[in-house]
């Protein structure tokens, strides 16, 4: 079902003060250190609450859902009288944060609060529909930071919950925070639906430059065969152009392999080695932003300079993973180095590594699962690049699917 902007918003936000209108611009004094912003859990407390008046709430979160001074907020709603909190519901790595990628932490009671946490992850449909309706909420509230990739699955959690709130007649309410890549603008490849699964349920793009409420608008009224009662709580005091460290927020990893807000700028671009032999970093204090195998020399940085990438530089890089591919061997590759974030593009920097890294070392292979495929949405950048397009021409490819994406994508932004 597809429902306009205007009457979307008419039934997802009215009567909800706290979210009826987008969040201004921030302006004023203190915008840089972030005393300006304001998450949309700290309006619904500034709120009193009321949003969530005489409801029976569970919260979808983990461990970036932190208030300014670094408490979780489902220990600060547990402790106040004002909220009847009853669940909560883990995603991957669970709620806690304990488990690494491809894992949770299944049922268990948190020790901190006695509360009932349920996990949520590789459920979905009727399936997650039946958790909701156990734990007695009447409420889901999602509130957990993203970063701005589709295949990133925080975000299809977002999806899968609404779809599983809907089917189980439960309200939705979406506490937004920041991109922390800046909500700019929408970058390369729009999945292909045949190429759906958990890292991108949905045609959306690659780095999608919304925030969490603007993907939930845009789930609501583009994806969803039945929409859910979805009220926003939209932050005040940011900025599209906003990268995170104006926030002023706590940087806490959203996964494991997430450490800092960097790792987050090179993310959407780089975690495209998932898909082939070449180590992504993981198993390292810099995942992401080291790429390499055994075999590899100075040539591949040689190369990936040779390009001219705006805002980037490679540095000839050795490393010995702790964990994942080539654990506790060494290896060769790249460090990528961003100096200049505005200008950056982490898609296209992504397959120009790929590009240089197959040309520059003859052990290189995809996955044999063609798990490439679900990360970009599709054969052709695969397909195009072992055809031997340029950087220039994959990113080509996928311009005019991406122009129809962020026409639609324009009608669900909140914030200047």
């Amino acid at each position: 079902m597809k429902l306009s902007r205007r009457s979307l918003l008419a039934t997802t936000t009215a009567a909800v003060a706290v979210s009826a209108a987008p969040a201004a611009a921030a302006s004023g004094p203190g915008r840089g250190g972030g005393r300006g912003l304001r998450t949309g859990f700290e309006r619904l407390a500034a709120d009193g609450y009321g949003l969530l008046d005489g409801r029976r709430v569970g919260v979808v979160t983990n461990p970036t859902g932190v208030t300014r001074d670094a408490r979780h907020i489902v220990d600060v709603m547990h402790a106040d009288d004002r909220v009847d909190l009853a669940a909560v519901f883990g995603p991957e790595h669970g709620f806690r944060g304990t488990a690494q990628a491809g894992g949770s932490e299944g049922r268990y009671d948190d020790p901190a609060t006695g509360l009932p946490v349920y996990d949520t992850y590789l459920k979905s449909g009727q399936a997650l529909a039946d958790v909701f309706t156990a734990s007695g909420v009447d409420t889901v509230v999602f509130d957990i930071q993203d970063v701005g990739a589709r295949f990133y699955t925080y975000i299809w959690t977002l999806f899968d919950c609404m779809e599983a709130a809907a089917l189980a007649g439960r309200r939705f309410v979406v506490l937004d925070r920041p991109n922390p890549v800046t909500g700019r603008a929408a970058l390369g490849p729009v999945l292909h639906e045949e190429f759906a699964t958990f890292v991108g349920r949905q045609p959306i793009s690659q780095a999608h430059g919304m925030t969490v409420a603007e993907l939930a608008l845009l789930f609501n009224g583009e994806f969803l065969t039945a929409p859910v009662p979805l009220e926003t709580v939209p932050m005040s005091g940011w900025r599209r152009s906003d990268f995170y460290d104006a926030s002023g927020l706590p940087w806490v990893p959203p996964s494991p392999n997430m450490p800092t807000p960097e790792t987050a700028l090179v993310y959407a671009g780089t975690c495209l080695f998932e898909g082939t032999n070449l180590s992504e970093g993981r198993g390292t204090t810099r995942p992401f932003e080291l790429l390499g195998a055994e075999g590899i020399d100075g040539r591949w940085a040689e190369e990936a300079n040779a390009l001219g990438l705006a805002g980037v530089r490679f540095r000839e890089a050795y490393f010995a993973p702790v964990f994942s591919k080539f654990q506790g061997r060494t290896v060769g590759g790249v460090q990528v180095h961003v100096h200049d974030r505005e200008a950056f593009d982490p898609v296209r920097t992504g397959i120009g590594l790929l590009i240089t890294a197959k040309r520059s070392w003859s052990g290189f292979a995809w996955r044999p699962d063609h798990w490439i495929d679900k990360l970009t949405g599709s054969a052709r950048v695969r397909t195009m690049i072992d055809a031997g397009a340029d950087t220039d021409e994959v990113v080509a490819g996928w311009q005019e699917e991406l122009a129809g994406f962020q026409r639609t994508r324009r009608e669900y932004l909140l914030y200047r």
